[in-house]
């Protein structure tokens, strides 16, 4: 066990990729402790990804991309602005409004940051706005984007933790439409204290439909998808093909701004990054087998348990490990290791499979802007030129949102099940 541990900390320690980390640990565990194994290791990488649940990854993803080139996202920032651009800071609370509603479109934190800030980071800027203000509030505001329901990494934790897609769809909504709230009131506080500028302009009656009616339908698209699952019309896979469906119809025929000569590139990246998680998942899967096969889980679980600490430092605990693995593990990873590891210490002390599911998923989202991985933080470096270090600097202050909403997550059990034992008994 200790050769399979070691490895993979100094694999990671010296720069190489999480999933060829886990790859070439598993790998010498089989080499040196159970060279007979060795043959059976090719069925074990295609069982980790053989699921029929996979398969929505790469259709969420491809949904997502096709919102963004149909030009949503200018659509949701200028329906934003309609209800909080007058307000002092209005930039500010457009950008938190727009990636509450974008989040629960393209499912991805990453692609939310890409998005919004492209178009949000600039025009703050030339408005007043100070830089780290401008990406920090981008990147804090762009965590929604995997809670939020569709959530990618709600399918990863669904197939990890064998748990129902739709009632992680449901139990996420909560946590999110929170974060989002007491983001807005934490930029509230801060446009009053510094004193930002509030926007001047004026729309008639006329203008402010138009700008309803160009939104609509972008706006219904995640009742449109979560729907069909929640009420039973399709699984949710099947959804993500009518998301996809829905989005290449909104953007071909009724906008008209999606050209079909960008859909095999669209494609093209949409496969390219499901490809990417799909050999995490081949190779996180192999490592957790490995695991499984010490009986890590169980002798973890047991240690825990014999220690006698009150359930309100194991599950504060919890947090933390969680808050740390986000800083150095991407995503899907992170939900696969921890999952198997983690899950059955928390269910020993009554926690829900689905509160965890919205909690981990949480927690890793503050990974996103943390260094030094920070994915949302790297891509608001490449739009703002600022360090990442910087960008993190402006976005703390927000990060006091996914906080208290963590803690509300791990000892308030209804506010992730209430809805989904209402919808989904």
């Amino acid at each position: 066990m200790s050769v399979l541990l070691i490895s993979l900390l100094i694999l990671l320690v010296i720069g190489v990729p999480i999933a060829y980390s886990l790859g070439i640990s598993s790998f010498l565990y089989f080499i040196l402790i159970h060279p007979e194994l060795i043959a059976i290791l090719p069925q074990r990488l295609f069982a980790g990804m053989n699921s029929y649940t996979m398969i929505a990854l790469p259709l969420f993803c491809l949904m997502g991309f096709l919102m963004n080139e149909g030009g949503i996202t200018r659509r949701l920032i200028d329906f934003s602005l309609l209800f909080v651009g007058r307000l002092r800071g209005g930039l500010g609370l457009v950008n938190v409004l727009a990636s509450m509603i974008f989040g629960g479109i393209s499912g991805s934190s990453v692609s939310d940051t890409a998005s919004i800030g492209a178009v949000l980071i600039p025009e703050m800027e030339n408005k007043g706005y100070s830089p780290e203000f401008a990406s920090g509030i981008t990147v804090a505001s762009s965590t929604m984007g995997m809670i939020i329901p569709p959530s990618v990494p709600m399918v990863v934790y669904a197939l990890a933790a064998e748990e129902s897609v739709g009632r992680l769809f449901l139990g996420s909504l909560f946590p999110g439409l929170m974060i989002g709230i007491l983001m807005l009131v934490i930029t509230v506080g801060i446009s009053s204290f510094r004193k930002f500028p509030r926007e001047e302009f004026s729309l008639d009656k006329k203008k402010k439909i138009e700008t309803f009616n160009r939104a609509i339908l972008a706006l219904i698209m995640p009742l449109f998808v979560i729907g069909s699952v929640v009420f039973g019309i399709a699984t949710a896979t099947e959804s993500a093909g009518i998301g996809v469906l829905y989005a290449f119809v909104v953007g071909t025929v009724i906008f008209r701004t999606l050209k079909i000569k960008k859909i095999p590139k669209l494609m093209k990246d949409a496969i390219m990054t499901s490809a990417n998680v799909m050999i995490i998942i081949a190779l996180s899967k192999l490592y957790i087998w490995i695991l499984a096969i010490e009986h890590v889980p169980q002798q973890l679980s047991m240690f825990i348990s014999q220690l006698n600490m009150p359930g309100v430092w194991i599950i504060i605990a919890v947090n933390l490990v969680i808050l740390v693995s986000g800083t150095f593990i991407d995503v899907s990873p992170a939900i696969l290791l921890l999952t198997p590891v983690l899950l059955p210490i928390v269910q020993s002390f009554g926690m829900n499979p689905v509160q965890f599911g919205v909690l981990l998923i949480s927690g890793l989202a503050v990974g996103l802007v943390t260094p030094p991985v920070g994915m949302c933080l790297n891509v608001a470096s490449a739009i703002s030129g600022l360090r990442i270090g910087k960008i993190f600097y402006g976005a703390m202050p927000f990060l006091a949102a996914n906080l208290i909403t963590l803690l509300l997550i791990s000892f308030v059990p209804q506010l992730t099940l209430w809805l989904p034992e209402l919808l989904m008994k």
